[in-house]
């Protein structure tokens, strides 16, 4: 995860990672529901439509999982950047592991068959910047996968306006994850950006030379988690969410808290 930029990095230092076989341990934590099976389809997308062979792939902040397949980990040189060194000392399975930030760090042009950013572009204060570093890094066709919070939905809003620490209660005491909010754990504070938007998201891409080419906006994964793990509390937020879906234009549904896009280089 790309934590907020607090420092222009004139240059960025590399740490050595240990190699390790590639996993996709992300996967395997989402619970069944929306969020999951959306990135399964994505899966499909990437195995589909990427060449065969050795692939370059970047990762714009990386911890200890990918949400990459394994098979298309495994045969891909990964390189990582992240501005956080406890995320950056966790990933074990970036060939090259590079401490600086996502949205100054810049590769050679055609440098990448896929660029990975999820969960990340939230954090940034300059997302415009970002999506042009990765677009002049990728090659031609090459894709960029975002899995992002929808600002419009209600745990977007909860989000954009909470103070940090209510997010770190809710990491612990809701999701029961006791060690969030320590050095290079999430969760990390949020800009929230206007290109988070979705529709913005697109028409940025659309204005620079990107075609988004996988879109889907899901149920947020802490949904399915609650109804399984707190059900009294998921029960009381469905049913806030059930009263706001009822007053606002038909169709919303301030559940669908998450999307992933693919973006292609034309």
């Amino acid at each position: 995860m790309n934590k907020p930029a607090t420092i222009d990095f004139a240059t960025a230092t590399a740490i050595n990672a240990p190699a390790a076989t590639a996993h996709t341990q992300a996967l395997l934590d989402l619970v069944p529901g929306e969020a999951r099976d959306s990135l399964l389809a994505v899966h499909e997308l990437l195995r589909s439509e990427l060449p065969q062979g050795r692939l370059a792939t970047y990762e714009a902040g990386g911890g200890s999982c990918s949400f990459v397949p394994t098979e298309l980990l495994s045969r891909s040189h990964v390189t990582v950047v992240d501005i956080d060194e406890d995320q950056v000392r966790n990933n074990n399975y970036a060939d090259e592991a590079i401490l600086g930030d996502v949205q100054t760090y810049r590769f050679g042009t055609e440098s990448f068959d896929l660029v990975i950013c999820y969960n990340v572009i939230e954090h940034l204060p300059d997302v415009e910047a970002a999506l042009l570093n990765f677009r002049d890094a990728l090659k031609r066709g090459g894709m960029i996968l975002i899995g992002a919070p929808n600002p419009r939905s209600l745990s977007g809003v909860v989000t954009k306006y909470s103070p940090h620490w209510f997010h770190v209660w809710f990491y612990r005491h809701i999701r029961g994850i006791k060690t969030a909010g320590l050095p290079g754990e999430p969760p990390f504070p949020t800009f929230f950006h206007p290109l988070v938007t979705l529709p913005k998201l697109e028409a940025f891409a659309a204005a620079n030379g990107l075609e988004m080419i996988y879109r889907r906006e899901v149920e947020s994964p802490r949904y399915p988690e609650m109804r399984r793990g707190k059900p009294l509390f998921a029960a009381l937020v469905d049913a806030g969410a059930a009263v706001l879906n009822a007053v606002l234009p038909r169709g919303t549904d301030v559940r669908r808290g998450d999307y992933h896009v693919i973006l292609r280089k034309s």
